[in-house]
């Protein structure tokens, strides 16, 4: 599991950065001049988004050794459950209560998706691959 963990944690920064530099241009085309500004990344917005990157797995492992569901398809289908419970529902609450633009939440909410599924998939793969056998969901 510390391993799947680790694991999805490096793929998920990487995935992440990767996801919001090919977004970047649909957000400017959709929010022309109204696109905000960021300014040049400094060192420490990475390390927190590194320490923020990590939690996500930790979390995620702990929910899923503790429901069960280490393993494919059920940690697939948690990572689904929680993508909807949480990144789902404050984005929405962003748009529809702080002004958000649609397009930046949707923006996000892929980024939490993918995220979600990529930490599923190494945190359910990787005891596997290691020929640790981690009990899976109920029938």
């Amino acid at each position: 599991l510390v391993v799947g963990v680790a694991v999805a944690a490096v793929a998920a920064f990487v995935l992440s950065s990767a996801h919001y530099s090919l977004t970047t241009a649909l957000k400017r085309r959709a929010l022309g001049d109204a696109t905000p500004d960021r300014g040049a990344v400094v060192p420490v917005e990475v390390a927190l988004e590194l320490v923020r990157t990590v939690v996500v797995p930790v979390a995620f492992g702990w929910i899923a050794a503790q429901a069960g569901l280490i393993g494919l398809p059920g940690g697939l289908g948690l990572a689904v459950v929680l993508w909807v419970a949480f990144p789902v529902v404050l984005l929405v609450g962003s748009v529809t209560r702080e002004g958000v633009a649609p397009v930046t939440a949707a923006i996000h909410a892929g980024d939490r998706l993918l995220k979600l599924l990529l930490v599923a998939l190494a945190v359910g793969l990787l005891p596997e691959v290691r020929g640790v056998r981690v009990r899976s969901a109920p029938p």
